[in-house]
């Protein structure tokens, strides 16, 4: 366990509480309820919950955060909140909320690190999340298919980033969002705004063929061979698509 990521989180939240216009600090991620991820590896994630017209004050500076260790670096990534660098190398991100702005975000469970007893904002917010797993198995496989046959079109007139961009980027996004029609997932926590996340630990059994389905720009023939051979194996497809794509393969 990282324990110097959680102690500068629980720094932060000492020097925020002691502030009049603060209510709550929300630790998110494997830093929030998901300790048992917490490694080496692991960044800050953060929700700041502040009185109504207060944002502003922590988001046109950020003192409160250099009070508590310096910052090497800071990029404003979004309206709400930055990306951060302290001097001693521990990664951030964190956003920035009123407590009336709070029912419209989406977000996993967190650890309150602080809530003061005047703050309403519940510890979880899941809706509305993000659509990244299919509604539609079938709009996923067609999509798929779609995304080979341009993608392959596109490599054989000499566009390979656009190439490889369709085939190992979109058509193999599509294929993650329909793994639980195909897999049993292993008992790892999913990231429901990033299918990609911990893949490995999920469904260790796709994860193992990965590199066939990623072989690169000069390759990208092979990878969009791989996934069309994949996807036909356990779905039902168009056979005039299928004929098609291997035309270009």
């Amino acid at each position: 366990m990282n324990d110097r990521l959680l102690r500068r989180l629980d720094d932060i939240g000492i020097s925020l509480k002691n502030r009049k216009d603060t209510l709550g600090l929300l630790g998110l991620g494997s830093v929030g309820v998901e300790l048992n991820r917490l490694d080496e590896f692991s960044d800050l994630d953060f929700f700041v919950i502040v009185e109504k017209g207060s944002k502003s004050v922590y988001l046109d500076s950020l003192f409160w955060l250099d009070d508590v260790y310096p910052l090497n670096y800071s990029f404003r990534n979004t309206v709400d909140g930055y990306k951060i660098l302290f001097s001693d190398g521990i990664y951030g991100e964190f956003a920035v909320f009123e407590e009336d702005e709070m029912p419209a975000i989406s977000y996993n469970k967190g650890r309150w690190i602080f809530k003061k007893e005047r703050c309403s904002v519940e510890s979880v917010q899941q809706k509305p999340f993000p659509a990244l797993k299919a509604a539609s198995v079938d709009f996923a496989v067609n999509e798929l298919l779609t995304n080979l046959l341009v993608g392959m079109m596109r490599f054989r007139r000499g566009e390979r980033l656009a190439a490889q961009r369709l085939v190992e980027v979109y058509a193999l996004n599509q294929l993650l969002s329909v793994l639980p029609c195909i897999y049993t997932q292993e008992d790892a926590i999913a990231d429901p705004f990033n299918l990609e996340r911990r893949i490995e630990q999920r469904y260790p059994g796709f994860a193992k063929k990965l590199p066939c389905f990623l072989q690169g720009l000069d390759n990208v023939n092979a990878s969009a061979a791989h996934l069309l051979d994949f996807v036909s194996k356990h779905f039902n497809i168009n056979y005039a698509m299928e004929t098609e794509i291997r035309k270009y393969l």
